[in-house]
């Protein structure tokens, strides 16, 4: 894997992009060395992210029934979501309009006008974080900024199945705690249902002009 890593096209050899906008966010210098940032840790231990956004991608492929766009919009969160850790900042108290999340966004805005996918990168992390605050409570677990259930289905409640599929594609990857997974199902028991083909009332997919 370090031979390939070492390779002048290797994003591109280990990422396989299938669109122009793909071929085009790995020519990107920022987006470049985001890619080749981390090291091994809990939660990540191939450690570069590259590698990480390359395991989200053969989950992808594994969704039965997703259709093209759907399949277009996730590869793209895919590609982004993390690639900005590189410039985030943990210091505490915890500045959040430094989270990677939030810093891909921004940086995607000048590609996509798909409001779902920006929303999705934004907030791809905030359905852990939920999980956190009701499991430790509303204490200082985040520097007073609670993330809940709540506010994140405000935001994604109209694409929430997109948003389901690529928090399950991200989670189950390197050696991630399943408990957070497995608690947002519970909470919205409809999100199965909605992939069997099973009526819930949910507003499905939009695209975006």
């Amino acid at each position: 894997m370090k031979r390939l890593l070492d390779h002048p096209n290797a994003l591109e050899l280990l990422l396989q992009p299938e669109t122009p906008l793909e071929h085009r966010l790995l020519q990107e210098p920022a987006f470049r060395e985001g890619m080749f940032w981390g090291e091994p840790r809990f939660g990540h231990p191939e450690g570069k992210v590259v590698l990480h956004v390359r395991e989200v991608l053969d989950n992808i492929n594994q969704i039965p029934r997703l259709s093209a766009a759907d399949r277009s919009r996730l590869r793209l969160i895919a590609y982004a979501h993390d690639t900005f850790k590189y410039c985030e900042d943990k210091r505490r108290p915890r500045d959040w309009t430094r989270h990677h999340g939030v810093l891909a966004r921004r940086f995607m805005e000048a590609f996509t006008n798909d409001e779902i996918v920006l929303e999705i990168i934004e907030t791809h992390d905030d359905a852990y974080y939920a999980w956190r605050t009701e499991r430790r409570g509303l204490q200082l677990d985040f520097d007073n900024e609670q993330k809940t259930l709540e506010d994140l289905l405000r935001r994604v409640g109209g694409f929430i199945h997109l948003y389901y599929l690529f928090f399950k594609c991200d989670t189950q990857t390197g050696d991630k705690n399943q408990a957070s997974l497995k608690w947002f199902e519970q909470k919205n028991p409809e999100i199965e249902r909605r992939l069997l083909g099973e009526p819930t009332g949910i507003v499905g997919t939009q695209t975006c002009s």
